[in-house]
């Protein structure tokens, strides 16, 4: 018995054509307010050739842990990794973050995390998964961590300090500088969550944009977290951890007696090799140049819209960091919902009665072109303008 049946398979393919036409597509354009990205075309193509192959028995898929180690080594080089460091892939920020604070924890026994207003929200998830209390501080008027409000919240229970590299809200880098060297005065864990910046900030640097150093240069940083599927241009999801020294993936490793193996370290056990190959991919096509290019892009169209929006008569929370803009409304709901209907979306930030929108890859000033007269006619209809 045939377990292939042709005009099934055109059945299914149908009902699920007419339900992704319900979707919005990053390849339209139109998706304005996400840090995910359409990916690269060679992404696409590599991850096809790897569905089937897992990671979590690297025995059986010998080829595909070597694409993973390569991928990691360009990740590692990139953010100054020293020799001794360890890499852990994972789905993304979330995980890369959880497994982070799994590491801290682990070493110190220790249970509080210093971190600013700005935090992703996983560390909500954190916080009530792993028993562990959030400690927070107020951000400076850049929207940056207030660095002189940390000393008074270090106590005896103090297991790390976060420092943001591309926050989710405003793309705005905390002084890591400062947070590395409280670190090791006081003996502290720092995690850094660059999922966003992570494949931005080293290429801002090369472009002689003034941007703080973030990474392992810092001897205070103990990890990093970045996103390929973000602006590493590739399929989500795909993330990895930099962990400055191998042997801390001990404290979270555990027997793997039915893989090939013998312990693995990390939340996931069976982990797919298909976003895996598709970032190496990127990484291979592109290359450093080829990053670096593609932030510069990024970053004038940035400098494009921003200068567009202003000649609106609207204003910026902030001046962007990098390729995230935040655009300050008073009728926050009505522009989302105004746009929405016109085949735009942006991103809400309701506690900072703004609209997140984010220069990825895919977005031109052939875009922007003609996002500008719908953004400017909804502002007006509501009252904003």
């Amino acid at each position: 018995m045939s377990l292939y049946n042709d005009k099934k398979r055109v059945e299914i393919l149908k009902e699920l054509n007419s339900l992704k036409k319900k979707d919005f597509s990053f390849s339209s354009g139109h998706i304005l307010g996400s840090m995910c990205t359409q990916p690269h075309p060679i992404a696409k193509e590599a991850y096809q050739k790897f569905l089937e192959t897992n990671l979590g028995d690297p025995e059986l898929f010998p080829g595909t842990k070597e694409i993973e180690s390569k991928f990691i080594t360009f990740i590692s080089d990139l953010l100054h990794a020293p020799k001794y460091s360890a890499g852990q892939i994972v789905s993304g920020g979330t995980e890369g973050n959880i497994t982070a604070m799994w590491i801290a924890k682990q070493l110190t026994g220790k249970k509080e995390i210093i971190l600013a207003d700005s935090a992703h929200f996983s560390f909500k998830k954190i916080e009530s998964i792993m028993d562990m209390k959030l400690i927070k501080v107020p951000l400076t008027i850049d929207y940056n961590m207030d660095v002189l409000k940390i000393k008074d919240n270090i106590k005896d229970n103090t297991a790390a300090i976060l420092g943001i590299a591309g926050s989710t809200e405003l793309g705005t880098i905390d002084p890591i500088p400062e947070l590395s060297d409280i670190c090791l005065d006081e003996n502290l864990f720092l995690h850094v969550d660059a999922a966003f910046g992570g494949y931005v900030i080293p290429f801002l640097k090369e472009l002689n944009y003034q941007v703080p150093d973030f990474d392992f240069k810092l001897k205070g940083v103990s990890t990093i977290s970045t996103d390929a599927h973000k602006m590493g241009y590739s399929v989500i999801p795909l993330g990895t951890l930099i962990i400055r020294d191998y042997k801390w993936l001990d404290e979270i490793s555990v027997e793997s007696l039915c893989t090939g193996s013998k312990k693995q370290s990390g939340i996931f056990g069976t982990r797919s090799g298909g976003p895996v190959a598709a970032a190496y991919a990127v990484t291979r096509y592109l290359g450093v140049g080829g990053y670096k290019k593609l932030v510069e892009n990024c970053m004038t169209i940035t400098k494009y819209t921003e200068e567009k929006i202003t000649d609106m008569g609207l204003h910026l929370i902030t001046k962007p960091t990098m390729n995230v803009l935040g655009i300050k409304l008073k009728k926050l709901p009505e522009v989302i919902n105004k746009l929405s209907k016109y085949g735009w979306k942006v991103n809400k930030i309701d506690h900072l009665s703004c609209i997140r929108i984010v220069i990825m890859p895919q977005i031109t000033k052939k875009i922007i072109d003609k996002f500008i007269p719908i953004l400017r006619k909804t502002c007006e209809e509501v009252g904003e303008l």
